[in-house]
């Protein structure tokens, strides 16, 4: 169990760190340190990516692996009066999947805690929150954010329009359940950048460049991805990325990761995907294959607008995707040695 006790304590430090989209400066200073003290060379560039490159024996020839470090959360719409903060939803964000609690709004100053609200229960049909006990469902446009600062102390804190939202740290720290598993928000994608870490650290001279891609804004369209990929000739694209477990696709929890066959933006690389399965024997690793909807990684969008011309997708089985995650230290640790197997299988004609 000692593998999985330094990878939920990185995990955990991972989660810990901030990240909404498009403002992810407090993962980026860490990352770049944690690179430099494994001895890699490491950059953020123009689209806030943050990128570390093995060099390779060929270095014409190139790959990346990308874990998006950007979460999901919501963003200020407006700032009110007496406290109340309004904000609209940021990626695949809902308000109920939070549930009523603390929240952080990180202001160009100061971040300032408040309280995600949705009205009172105890109230009657006069009451608009009536209706969410009922029949709709609650959207973010009937939910708040409760301050109990003045307008004056939101602005001195540079809470503004466009201001990120997330769930409050103190409600953020993992949960290690049976030993094995991992429960935290923002499993998706930071989960993903551990194992990034950790193949900074275990690969060495491969036959081509390897770029870890630490990607930006993942949540809101791949932006960071597109931007790399659009100026970086590659080989092959591999996305890592949590994988939802759903009465409706043929996942099983558990230490067995999943290889995508297609998600909703169109079908991966079969030849790619081979080349994993048979990375994946090498290493020992039973995997999972899925064809799943409702879904994109930096790969299959990458791939979908002509960027890459071989893309594919690892991830790990994860309950609740989106919301207080669950995942097996396993499977994460599986991702990371079917990786390994992989890059260390490639030829310098590859």
């Amino acid at each position: 169990m000692l593998e999985f006790d330094r990878l939920f304590k990185n995990i955990e430090e991972l989660v810990m760190l901030h990240s909404p989209s498009g403002a992810e400066s407090e993962i980026n200073q860490r990352l770049i340190e944690k690179f430099a003290a494994l001895g890699v060379n490491a950059w953020l560039d123009s689209a806030d990516n943050a990128i570390a490159m093995i060099p390779g024996r060929n270095r014409e020839k190139s790959i990346a692996i990308t874990a998006h470090k950007d979460e999901i959360g919501a963003l200020v719409k407006t700032v009110g009066s007496q406290g109340r903060v309004e904000v609209r939803k940021l990626g695949g964000a809902f308000p109920w999947v939070y549930g009523e609690g603390a929240v952080d709004l990180l202001g160009d100053k100061q971040t300032i805690s408040g309280i995600l609200c949705f009205g009172s229960r105890h109230v009657s049909h006069e009451s608009p929150q009536k209706t969410h006990q009922e029949r709709t469902p609650l959207n973010w446009e009937n939910a708040w954010i409760e301050t109990k600062c003045s307008t004056a102390e939101l602005a001195e804190a540079g809470i503004r329009p466009g201001t990120r939202m997330v769930v409050g740290k103190h409600r953020k720290r993992p949960l290690r359940l049976k030993d094995c598993w991992i429960a935290s928000y923002t499993l998706d994608n930071k989960a993903s950048v551990a194992i990034l870490l950790d193949l900074a650290q275990r690969l060495q001279e491969p036959a081509m460049n390897i770029y870890l891609v630490a990607s930006a804004k993942e949540e809101v369209g791949a932006i960071g991805a597109l931007y790399f990929t659009q100026r970086q000739q590659l080989e092959a694209l591999i996305a890592l990325e949590i994988c939802p477990l759903a009465p409706e696709y043929p996942i099983e929890d558990g230490e067995n990761p999943v290889l995508l066959s297609q998600d909703g933006y169109g079908v991966y690389d079969e030849g790619l995907n081979g080349e994993l399965r048979a990375a994946a024997d090498r290493a020992g690793v039973e995997v999972q294959l899925a064809a799943i909807s409702g879904f994109g990684s930096d790969a299959s969008i990458a791939m979908k607008f002509g960027h890459v011309a071989r893309a594919a997708c690892l991830g790990f089985p994860t309950q609740n995707t989106h919301g207080f995650e669950i995942a097996h230290l396993g499977a994460i640790a599986n991702c990371t040695r079917i990786l390994e197997a992989y890059c260390n299988g490639l030829s310098d004609e590859s």
